[in-house]
């Protein structure tokens, strides 16, 4: 058996980043040889995702993948735009969306826990995995599966995604038309994100706060001071409406023609193919949205390297 020597532990953790007893542990499990120690803590998800753990993943991509009746969108995020467009992590994201609609997974722990496609490692593990590979902390952020009609949009090289749902006629979704109609949905999603489908989606406790302000404005406004009850109460649903087409993607304008609101476009489409469609939801993805970027100062950095 191989003396296994605190350097020896170190220079692996070094060289793996992987905690100092993992080290030990697979050292006397390769009888001191390091690259089949290097091996066995690949194999295990140990090498370089403990040491790049803390860093900051905000790029990477969002993609989607259709199967069927079946819609799966997922975002991954990178350290650095140069690992989001390297054709390996592109092909590792394409699995991780194979898994996903196999799988339905119910959240990321579920999945995490799934076999990776076409293998017999975890997710877990095939990340750690690509992690040592790449050499950049990898994140799966988030996932969601759509079943039913669905059309979807991803802007760039995976900066934003999107799937909108819809229910319609057989005669309009067989229809020529009826692709571009949906397309053009996903296209006004990714331009004009909106957090609520129509009204009826709005919360009452957001609708009740939007009130509460706009009526508090008013109360600040000498010109609204001697306007009668029944007046202000019109000129706060009116100031609603206003909100109502910013919030809510039906209400909103239509992307290519402004004298249409969207859900007079949709019906417009609806009658030109003598049916009814129905967009019933929508989800959308933007590359790092809400993550906090990692802010460096100049100066500071500057003055560490000059010892002050």
């Amino acid at each position: 058996m191989a003396n296994i020597n605190a350097k020896m532990v170190g220079d692996l953790k070094k060289q793996t980043g992987a905690g100092l007893m993992d080290c030990k542990k697979a050292l006397v499990e390769a009888d001191g040889d390091v690259e089949k120690a290097v091996k066995i803590l690949r194999e295990k998800g140990l090498a370089a995702a403990a040491k790049k753990a803390d860093r900051i993943a905000a790029d990477g991509i969002v993609d989607i993948l259709k199967d069927g009746n079946v819609t799966a969108m997922v975002e991954v995020n990178t350290e650095t735009d140069f690992v989001a467009k390297n054709a390996t992590f592109k092909e590792f994201v394409k699995g991780l969306l194979r898994t996903i609609v196999a799988n339905r997974p119910a959240d990321i722990d579920a999945l995490n826990a799934c076999n990776f496609d076409g293998t017999d490692f975890t997710v877990e593990a095939t990340v750690k995995d690509k992690i040592f590979t790449i050499g950049e902390k990898i994140s799966v952020r988030r996932f969601t599966v759509v079943e039913g009609t669905t059309s979807t949009y991803i802007h760039g090289t995976g900066v934003t995604g999107v799937i909108v749902k819809f229910v319609a006629d057989d005669v309009c979704v067989n229809n020529a038309g009826f692709e571009e109609f949906a397309k053009n949905i996903a296209l006004q999603i990714a331009a004009y994100p909106t957090p609520y489908l129509n009204r009826d989606s709005v919360p009452a406790s957001v609708v009740e706060n939007e009130k509460s302000i706009i009526a508090t404005q008013m109360s600040n406004d000498p010109k609204m001071a001697n306007k009668p009850a029944k007046v202000l109460d019109g000129i706060i649903m009116g100031k609603l409406g206003k909100f109502y087409e910013e919030n809510c993607l039906l209400d909103k304008e239509y992307v290519k023609d402004d004298s249409l609101k969207v859900k007079q476009y949709v019906a417009a489409c609806a009658k030109e193919f003598g049916g009814k469609i129905e967009v019933v939801g929508f989800e959308r993805f933007e590359k790092g949205e809400g993550i906090e970027k990692r802010a460096d100062n100049l100066d500071e950095e500057v003055a560490k390297m000059l010892g002050k």
